[in-house]
């Protein structure tokens, strides 16, 4: 990690979205805790952790932003991630201890593409034991670091795509699977990597993760921590980040004083939270339709706050 070659200026009060490309071995604490220092400000939360073992995009909000994160949509995700069939660990990827270790170069390309089909489209999927699902109000990942059986029951997921991009035959008897995954939140590609080797009677586990998308977010948007300590910006001030993540409806001076006041518009007729911009593409609230009114349920600019 470099240190920082520019002075960071404290972001404004209204902030926006810092969009990370994280580097394995860090945990999501850890980014929000070095970009707290880099950005000089406490103000700094992720929407959603993302495994230390793993690299990729990690979306975090800075100072009023953080307020956007519980409303985000991103409900869909996307990943590239490596399969080692032929070994299962205790953690379903490569960090855990062994349990087992069976041949798998007898595996056909069929074979392999019939049970990825199983485990495509709406499924019912058990959590990693080592996932941040509460147990009894304490994580999962906690409790079997302890030493304890920590049973997860099943919860619907969907797999939208599960491709193989590459099969490469190790010497040592493995087969290592390149693969593309694109899912529901809450569905555990290392959860993957067990279940195909289970199926397919060899075990399996997870060698790499990278993950690539969140929702409207990519790659494209991130940086490295690297890069942001040689300029510690944010990606996405408030106003971009609110166009690229939530449809929009365009309001007209006086709405925009309305709901600066905290008061609702009449409906137009879209579905879930949306955003209320005005002309020039300035994010004033986030409004949800209910019944005949469409109501803040955060107002980005409220009075007094940028007068």
């Amino acid at each position: 990690m470099t240190e920082p070659t520019t002075q960071a200026q404290r972001p404004d009060v209204l902030g926006g979205l810092l969009i990370v490309d994280k580097d394995g071995g860090w945990t999501s604490h850890d980014v929000v805790a070095k970009c707290r220092k880099l950005l000089r400000t406490k103000k700094v939360g992720h929407a959603g952790t993302l495994d230390p073992m793993a690299t990729g995009v990690l979306v975090l909000g800075v100072e009023r932003a953080t307020k956007l994160l519980g409303l985000l949509t991103l409900t869909t995700k996307a990943y590239t991630a490596t399969i080692r069939l032929g070994q299962s660990t205790t953690t379903d990827d490569a960090e855990g201890e062994t349990l087992a270790t069976v041949p798998a170069l007898h595996l056909t390309d069929a074979d392999i593409a019939a049970r990825i089909a199983e485990l495509t489209g709406d499924i019912e999927q058990v959590p990693a034991t080592v996932s941040a699902i509460k147990v009894n109000g304490e994580r999962a990942y906690a409790r079997h670091r302890a030493g304890e059986e920590v049973r997860l029951t099943a919860r619907p997921v969907t797999v939208s795509r599960f491709d193989v991009l590459a099969r490469r035959d190790v010497s040592d008897g493995f087969v290592d699977l390149d693969v593309v995954v694109e899912c529901s939140s809450g569905t555990y590609v290392r959860a993957l990597a067990r279940d195909l080797g289970a199926a397919l009677g060899v075990g399996g586990h997870l060698t790499a993760l990278r993950r690539t998308r969140v929702g409207p977010f990519t790659l494209e948007h991130a940086r490295t921590l690297d890069r942001l300590a040689e300029d510690p910006t944010l990606n996405l001030g408030i106003d971009e980040a609110v166009r690229i993540a939530f449809p929009h409806r365009t309001i007209d001076d006086r709405e925009a004083e309305s709901l600066r006041d905290g008061r609702w518009l009449d409906p137009i007729g879209i579905a879930g939270v949306h955003a209320a911009l005005t002309a020039d593409g300035t994010a004033i609230a986030l409004l949800e339709e209910k019944g005949k009114r469409s109501s803040p349920v955060f107002v980005i600019r409220p009075r007094g706050l940028v007068d």
